[in-house]
């Protein structure tokens, strides 16, 4: 389980620990088993900043900031109520499972292991039908895969048409939005940047037949105001999806202090918004803050399945579009699905076990 706290509205989520239990008992050969984890550094951001709201620029965009003001405040408030309620135990979780290192740092990692990880495996699929994960080769690397898990990687379309005749009762989507900062990546070096996708395209995904008859659906969305508004009244319609309401991810630090100041305007925010909609007959709670500390990765979102399929009965059958990293009980489609998973990412925990006893 990856969740820590719960109450009504409010969620802890430890991503690194979660990614540390699902990799336990690796199977390396039908005798040889290891435990991995994501290397520590990965979760150890840290920020020097006081959690007060900043004043934005007034003369730009004045109607798209103000409605981000109000739910910047709203956000901030929730983080206030969210705090009077943590447990001690989860304060202390914090503080010791994730180490402080320097930022500057850990950015300099998380970008030589998105370099390190750019790879071809167009129309490649796979899986892991087995109760324990395994360690397996993909075109010369090797790549950690969970259990009963499943990939198809290559264009998003082209992954839903192949499965068309089955039916997920849970689907996140995190699509590769259009933004300065990938235009900016992208315009430094082609290769360290996926294709963003203009709203039209993402709306002419062939997800509908996919939905089963009660549906939860999950979408990672930018704070651009033009994003927002296209998902609720362009792309769910196109999808066949009823709107319910908006989640956010509030990204903190290992003392619990979000990762960058709260901003009036249109600046950058220590959140992340959550879009949920329905088919069919699913109760999703109205509001709810989901806390975590990020890991440095990008687009390495944190796992929401121990949370989302609370709201559906049963063994929920789940699919992610535009992923970037494999879960367990989940079928997951795109150009990366497996970047994440590359072995140089990970600890060997038996191996640090060794050498610990040997010092």
């Amino acid at each position: 389980m990856s969740v820590l706290f719960k109450s009504e509205k409010f969620f802890a989520l430890d991503h690194q620990g979660y990614i540390s239990k699902t990799y336990q008992n690796v199977v390396i050969t039908p005798e040889q088993f290891k435990s991995y984890a994501l290397t520590g550094s990965i979760f150890s951001i840290s920020n020097n900043i006081t959690s007060v709201l900043k004043p934005g620029n007034p003369r730009k965009r004045k109607k798209d900031s103000s409605i981000i003001n109000q739910e910047t405040f709203s956000v901030q408030t929730m983080f206030e109520k969210f705090l009077q309620l943590i447990t001690t135990d989860v304060i202390e979780h914090f503080k010791h499972r994730y180490k402080l290192v320097d930022t500057t740092f850990v950015r300099n990692i998380a970008k030589n292991y998105f370099e390190s990880t750019i790879f071809d495996h167009a129309n490649i699929s796979g899986g892991n039908d087995s109760n324990l994960p395994i360690k397996c080769k993909i075109n010369d690397e090797f790549f950690l895969i969970p259990q009963n898990s499943r990939f198809l990687c290559g264009d998003v379309k082209d992954c839903c048409k192949k499965l068309d005749g089955s039916k997920y009762d849970i689907v996140i989507a995190d699509p590769p939005w259009w933004n300065k900062y990938i235009r900016r990546l992208k315009a430094a070096n082609s290769k360290l940047s996926y294709s963003m996708m203009y709203n039209e395209d993402i709306a002419s995904i062939p997800v509908k037949n996919l939905f089963a008859d009660n549906c939860l659906v999950a979408v990672w969305c930018t704070n651009s105001p033009s994003n927002i508004t296209a998902l609720k009244e362009m792309i769910f319609p196109n999808w066949g999806v009823e709107y319910v309401t908006t989640w956010y991810w509030l990204k903190v630090t290992r003392d619990l202090k979000p990762l960058c100041v709260f901003n009036t305007g249109c600046k950058k925010q220590p959140y992340e918004r959550i879009i949920l909609g329905k088919v069919g007959n699913v109760n999703i709670p109205e509001e709810s803050l989901i806390v975590s500390v990020p890991s440095a990765l990008h687009s390495h979102k944190p796992p929401l399945l121990d949370i989302l399929s609370s709201y559906v009965p049963g063994n929920p059958q789940t699919l992610e579009l535009f992923a970037r990293y494999l879960l367990p009980n989940t079928t997951s489609v795109g150009y990366e699905p497996l970047k994440w998973q590359h072995i140089s990412l990970y600890e060997d925990l038996d191996e640090n076990k060794k050498e610990s006893n040997l010092n």
